[in-house]
């Protein structure tokens, strides 16, 4: 018998997509409304969203067992969204029981439905702040209770860094959390690019218009200067399908976006 979600009371939240519960949505998650699956089939004929974004996930889960693997055992993952379907503390702590995680997003029902989700999970806490201001997010009780930053961290940046728009600048944002990571600390990052395919790219930024949440593609070297300070594990900074075990396609979903992880110096 399926469990059924269990949800907490946000007023309005109902009323237009949200985020978070389109992610979740695209991943067969439960933790969505019929506003967001409706958007979601609608966006779906005009880009293989649902596509891209399990690409991603995939891309994720491969990360943190490779972080696992390497030693860490405390990962923070900022703009995590609802933390369903696959993700982080999933992973890690099949991996390794001990493995701590904090999640961050800034959107309350987000964090609402995280904290109810993750209840009863010693290990995995849920933090309400702006990733944008790492000192915010570190200074939570979540994570000041769950992370040791004397210890290596493993600091995810997945799919959250388009959000941060160009008058955010985000390689100070990154450089902020940089800054507190001990040496061997890891760093996975994810990021919308348009520069293989350029016209699906364009439709994905105007469908997160539409959300009210708008993003931004960024070209390789941009990307490359966000990464300042890590030693890239191999392949590198690659699309997503050629990091480490999928299709080396480069003419779908799996080709809208770079993916890297670094260990900081």
């Amino acid at each position: 018998m399926q469990i059924p979600p269990r949800w907490v009371a946000s007023s309005g939240d109902a009323e237009r997509p949200n985020v978070a519960r389109l992610y979740d949505y695209y991943l067969g998650g439960a933790h969505n409304f019929a506003v967001d699956r409706e958007f979601a089939e609608q966006t779906m004929k005009v880009v293989p969203t649902a596509a891209i974004v399990q690409h991603t996930r995939s891309f994720l889960r491969r990360a943190v067992r490779v972080c696992v693997a390497n030693g860490i055992r405390q990962f923070l993952d900022l703009g995590s969204g609802i933390p369903t379907a696959g993700n982080v503390h999933e992973v890690a702590q099949q991996a390794d029981p001990t493995c701590r995680v904090v999640y961050v997003d800034n959107e309350p029902a987000t964090v609402a439905h995280g904290r109810t989700m993750l209840r009863g999970n010693a290990t995995a806490a849920m933090v309400g702040a702006d990733v944008r201001d790492p000192a915010a997010v570190l200074a939570a009780p979540e994570a000041r209770a769950l992370l040791d930053l004397s210890e290596p961290v493993c600091v995810l940046f997945v799919s959250v860094l388009p959000y941060v728009l160009d008058e955010d600048r985000p390689a100070d944002v990154v450089a902020g959390y940089r800054a507190v990571m001990a040496p061997g600390s890891h760093l996975v990052m994810s990021h919308l690019t348009g520069d293989v395919q350029p016209e699906m790219v364009a439709k994905l930024v105007d469908v997160a218009a539409e959300t009210l949440t708008p993003i931004v593609a960024r070209p390789r070297s941009a990307i490359e200067a966000l990464l300042e300070g890590f030693d890239l594990l191999a392949p590198g900074l690659v699309l997503t399908g050629r990091w480490r075990g999928e299709s080396p396609a480069e003419t779908g979903a799996e080709s809208v976006s770079y993916v890297a992880v670094g260990v900081k110096r």
